[in-house]
């Protein structure tokens, strides 16, 4: 018998120019070997399974097969330890390697594809995605991307961002619900934590409070797809993967909001405008008939907060979202209170709010307020002051006076007249 060491040598020998001849003096196998190997090639060994041992399983194995025809669910262990009891000297492995040859396959059921009544469900998950930006050249960035898909029409709005935190889940839902133009009737997520808190047989799922709040808010259901059951959230996870191949492969970004503007485009132009292959529909098109079944956005935008706590650094920011913010030089505590909401960071000194400015999208922002700094910008900063007036031309700046000089002035002027 050849094994598979001297079967890759003789294959190489024959590569190599060398005559049957000379591999079987070099091997010591026959020729009419060496020629039936080199005819066959390099093949893949096929396994099999082993035979079980025929003098210790033999006894039992009428028992066997009535036992799996009665009940075809009996598990291997079971039967071990009933074969135990009744003789068996074999072990488990014995038993598991017959059991294999001799179990019915088990017949799979027909999957029954489950569509959505318009205006029923929405889907929403994450997706993970790696890319290297433009503007940050050789530094790998991680980005997700969050979705919801609407289960009948198909309809996608995606968003890129940073992070998975509880204010950007909440922002993303707010933004895709007003781009929507309308609520569906429940929301179905993964067990996100940010969505799922867990789940215990007395109290059922435990979602997260804040979710829960911009469900009351927009009159939405809340609902956790089952554990390990991928399939129910088909809608949502699919076109994940049409996003990397159709979209994501072979471009660049500059940065996260030139990623958006272009996802953005790519939306609107490419995907929202298909011909679905489940549907055969037009996803925009399906769109405008499901929109109508959609729950009015409410009145009032909402404005769950999220306390927290921040030190403020020496150059008079805070950090919040991995960006920073800034308060005003006349801030005298070290540690604020800060308040989150879905589009504002609030700032509080005392329980009195001293600064506003509205969330930065990814990291590493800064932004400075209109006021918040007494003193000019250095020469060389490149945060920009928001709101702050255009710088005026040199030759048009008057310093400010009191009116007791120009009096002064005056009577000094008058007196000069006079003697004259």
């Amino acid at each position: 018998m050849v094994t598979l060491g001297e079967l890759v040598m003789i294959l190489d020998l024959a590569r190599q120019g060398l005559t049957v001849t000379a591999i079987s003096r070099r091997t010591g196998h026959d020729r009419k070997t060496i020629r039936k190997y080199i005819a066959r090639g390099l093949e893949p060994p096929a396994y099999q399974p082993r035979a079980a041992g025929p003098g210790l399983i033999r006894p039992f194995e009428a028992y066997l097969r009535e036992r799996l025809e009665r009940f075809p669910e009996l598990t291997g262990r079971r039967l071990w330890r009933e074969l135990g009891e009744l003789g068996f000297a074999g072990g488990y492995s014995t038993v598991t390697e017959f059991l294999r040859a001799i179990r019915p396959a088990p017949v799979k059921a027909f999957e029954r594809r489950f569509e959505t009544p318009p205006g029923k469900q929405g889907q929403v998950d994450f997706a993970f995605f790696k890319t290297e930006f433009t503007d940050e050249p050789e530094v790998e960035r991680i980005v997700w991307l969050f979705s919801l898909v609407l289960g009948h029409s198909r309809m996608m709005w995606a968003r890129f961002v940073f992070r998975q935190d509880l204010a950007t889940v909440l922002r993303c839902h707010v933004a895709a619900f007003e781009a929507l133009g309308g609520v569906p009737e429940q929301i179905l997520y993964d067990r996100m934590k940010t969505a799922v808190l867990g789940e215990s047989d007395e109290t059922g799922i435990a979602y997260n409070a804040k979710l829960l709040d911009l469900a009351t808010h927009y009159g939405v259901l809340p609902k956790a797809c089952r554990p390990y059951r991928a399939k129910t959230k088909g809608k949502v996870e699919r076109p994940f993967r049409y996003v990397r191949e159709d979209f994501f492969l072979a471009r660049s970004f500059r940065n996260l909001d030139d990623l958006n503007a272009q996802l953005r485009q790519w939306l609107d132009q490419v995907a929202n405008r298909r011909l679905h292959a489940t549907t055969q529909r037009v996803v925009a098109e399906h769109f405008a008939e499901e929109q109508a079944f959609l729950k009015p956005l409410p009145a009032g935008p909402f404005n769950a907060v999220l306390g927290l706590e921040r030190r403020i650094s020496r150059e008079g920011m805070i950090s919040v979202g991995g960006n920073l913010y800034s308060v005003p030089d006349s801030t005298r505590r070290r540690i604020v209170e800060v308040q989150v909401t879905a589009t504002e960071v609030h700032i509080l000194e005392n329980g009195e709010r001293i600064a506003a400015h509205p969330v930065l999208e990814g990291r590493g922002r800064r932004r400075i307020a209109e006021g918040h700094r007494t003193m000019p910008a250095p020469v060389n900063s490149t945060t920009p002051r928001e709101g702050a007036a255009p710088p005026h031309p040199r030759g048009d700046l008057v310093t400010p006076r009191s009116l007791a000089i120009y009096d002064a002035v005056g009577r000094r002027l008058a007196a000069r007249e006079a003697g004259r």
